[in-house]
């Protein structure tokens, strides 16, 4: 099996079992992955070095208008998609082996954890990865330590409230926070 054929698998929500050979992909993705980071997050880069380094690690070209503040940790990259003015505050942990997608305009604040993998309930399989996309939709704001789970879907000018754990879709237009979080109130469009 090909990087290609093993990130479709993983984003299409396929299981990668312990020990199978998607799993072994995960493994050699993870290895590129922190070769990256490790140049990422090992000294100053301009904001064009940051991009060029970020493409790297996502395999294809990011807007002009993309902006992060290293340190950034991925063990995988390949599988996250950036939109235009998308800007991405220190410390963040993106687990993207299942798929993100971030939409124009949205902020992601400080040492929020987006995470696309679950591990198997019964104890027996527990090595067993079950991958899940997240969508972070349009001018979303995300606050800082916030944490966004498998299979999560936020709306469009959607806020996640600092420190909130998020366990369901968002709806566009809403303010979420807690653990889990919750609607707190809508916003006005």
């Amino acid at each position: 099996m090909n990087i290609q054929e093993a990130l479709t698998r993983l984003k299409n929500g396929e299981t990668a079992a312990a020990g199978s050979e998607l799993h072994g992909c995960m493994h050699v993705l993870a290895q590129e992955a922190l070769q990256i980071t490790a140049e990422l997050n090992g000294g100053y880069h301009s904001p064009e070095e940051i991009r060029q380094i970020f493409s790297k690690l996502i395999g294809k070209e990011v807007p002009e208008s993309f902006a992060l503040f290293p340190p950034f940790y991925s063990e995988c990259g390949k599988n996250i998609s950036v939109g235009e003015n998308v800007f991405i505050n220190c410390g963040c942990h993106f687990q993207d082996q299942g798929g993100i997608t971030i939409g124009d305009g949205s902020l992601i604040g400080s040492y929020v954890v987006i995470a696309t993998i679950n591990h198997e309930k019964n104890p027996e399989h527990r090595g067993d990865n079950h991958p899940a996309p997240i969508h972070i939709g349009k001018r979303v704001w995300i606050g800082s330590h916030a944490t966004i789970l498998p299979g999560v879907a936020v709306g469009d000018n959607a806020i996640v409230a600092a420190g909130a754990v998020v366990t369901k879709d968002v709806p566009a237009n809403t303010v979420v926070g807690g653990v889990p979080a919750k609607i707190i109130k809508s916003i006005d469009a």
